[in-house]
């Protein structure tokens, strides 16, 4: 047991276990440089930058601004969604026109209108299961999971009742239609690498 475990332990016992206390033990942490750190259901995940997961990253960003001004398109910015603590770091999000941060100076997930997540190997089941029920919990309109090492990438739209009721899963090479959507555009897939 380390002493990381000891604390949450402890904190869990004393019922004090919240996000903004396991954020403050991570940023006391050794993490790595290149990795992004996130708290899914009270669990700490730590997962490495590869290439091919930032060239996807930066493709969406881009594309992403032909519309959005930069202070709209984040990435790896913690926003809180419902849930056992439930600290996200997404790796694309998009955040509604007059979007405000709450009194804690972070964005709210009220005003997410997409999120988008390249599967790591190690965090894929949570990009799958935890994260895409939180998303939909929270109401967010439009999540986009691309996944290279199956070359395919998953849209979920209509959140109602914590779960996505549009679904669709296509090949890289295929657009991403979201023009019926309140992101209103279409990405091109077709030079997303794959590992």
């Amino acid at each position: 047991m380390t002493v990381l475990d000891d604390r949450i332990e402890m904190a869990d016992s004393s019922g004090e276990l919240t996000l903004d206390t396991m954020f403050e033990w991570v940023e006391t942490m050794p993490v790595p440089e290149g990795y992004k750190v996130e708290i899914v259901g009270g669990n700490i995940f730590m997962a490495p930058q590869r290439d091919t997961h930032w060239d996807i990253i930066a493709d969406i960003y881009d594309q992403l601004r032909t519309k959005y001004p930069r202070r709209r398109v984040k990435s790896d910015v913690r926003v809180d969604y419902p849930g056992h603590l439930n600290g996200f770091a997404s790796d694309v999000t998009v955040m509604a026109e007059g979007a405000v941060k709450n009194s804690k100076g972070l964005w709210r997930y009220q005003d997410v209108e997409f999120v988008a997540e390249v599967i790591s190997k190690k965090t894929a089941a949570n990009d799958y299961g935890p994260k895409k029920d939180a998303y939909a919990t929270a109401g967010v309109p439009v999540y986009l999971i691309v996944d290279p090492y199956t070359g395919r990438w998953h849209l979920h739209t209509k959140p109602k009742d914590g779960e996505y009721r549009g679904e669709l899963s296509l090949d890289f090479g295929d657009e991403v239609d979201l023009t019926g959507t309140v992101v209103g555009l279409v990405l091109k897939t077709d030079e997303f690498p794959r590992d």
